[in-house]
């Protein structure tokens, strides 16, 4: 008997945003550096932009993982094992999880996101186009303390986690967020992961200043969203978008420049900022394969495959732990 629509998806808002986004906003702009942590980027406005610069031509990150898992999809299948429970920590648009859900056949998957709205729309459109799929998707954030939800026991769970996420965290922070992960999935859980690779700066500076400027807005949008959930009186013009690449410790560094010297308030708050003055909103680390692996080892994962393209721009991991 064919399970109902209602039977198959089911939602869990644990309710992560407000509360913490606003401790979070007032922490990292009372920084002597001040930031925003970058899993703010993600909001209805945030996701819908990112999409955007996925699909630009400098931005290669995106196409290069999709192909690396369609040209490999079958090699993948047989590493992962079908009817997994399959979890995806950070879901955004589900487009790289399509690739996986037909060839995989889950027993169940679950997204979890922080952008509330978003991730209802995604899973639901998951849950009418895979109409095999049970759908239980999870509104929180999975840096921080997480509960899964009841679902389908399974003995084979295995966490997706592409885009190379992993890089927004400095190393030490990946470590914790991996071993996070390995909780989710438990012993002998699996792990399939993308992760961008070191390369020469020129293509690393293209894709974070792409030229229909997407990323720009992207990063601006926290402070339209700052003044949004909080009141605050960013002015949005006078703060420009600078991305570059430091070679020393192999990241792409964000950041929002304030173009003269002024003050913002968010209630009782005031944050002053001088000309010239940034706040950092991501860190992108690029690893070589070894040194991920090495990093994947202190959370308690071991290696069993990995895939590039041809180029070697970009990887993809399949870890268990252990």
């Amino acid at each position: 008997m064919t399970e109902s629509f209602s039977q198959r998806y089911q939602f869990f808002d644990q309710h992560p945003e407000l509360a913490d986004f606003r401790a979070d906003i007032i922490q990292g702009l009372s920084a002597p550096e001040p930031y925003i942590l970058p899993k703010y980027f993600y909001d209805e406005a945030g996701s819908r932009l990112f999409e955007k610069i996925c699909s630009t031509q400098e931005y290669y990150p995106t196409r290069t993982e999709v192909n690396i898992i369609r040209d490999n999809i079958n090699d993948i299948v047989d590493v992962l094992g079908r009817d997994c429970l399959l979890i995806e920590p950070g879901s955004g648009d589900s487009y790289k999880v399509r690739l996986l859900l037909d060839a995989l056949r889950p027993i169940a998957y679950l997204p979890i996101d922080i952008s509330k709205r978003y991730l209802q729309d995604e899973a639901q459109k998951l849950a009418a186009e895979f109409t095999w799929l049970n759908v239980h998707a999870v509104c929180a954030d999975f840096t921080g303390k997480l509960e899964l939800p009841y679902h389908v026991t399974a003995t084979n769970k295995v966490a997706f986690f592409p885009g190379s996420t992993i890089g927004n965290f400095l190393p030490q922070q990946a470590v914790t967020v991996l071993e996070e992960i390995r909780k989710m999935v438990g012993t002998d859980g699996g792990l399939l992961i993308g992760v961008d690779l070191q390369k020469e700066s020129s293509i690393l500076n293209a894709a974070y200043n792409d030229k229909e400027g997407y990323t720009e807005q992207f990063n601006k949008n926290l402070l339209v969203r700052i003044n949004r959930k909080l009141g605050a009186n960013f002015n949005v013009k006078q703060f420009k978008h600078l991305a570059f690449f430091n070679k020393e410790k192999h990241r792409i560094e964000m950041h929002l420049v304030s173009l003269r010297k002024q003050v913002v308030h968010i209630d009782n708050h005031i944050f002053q900022f001088e000309k010239d003055q940034s706040i950092l909103t991501e860190y992108s680390h690029k690893y070589t394969v070894e040194h991920f692996e090495k990093l994947a080892e202190q959370a308690g994962f071991q290696r069993v495959k990995a895939w590039l393209d041809k180029d070697r721009l970009f990887s993809v991991h399949y870890l268990v732990s252990c």
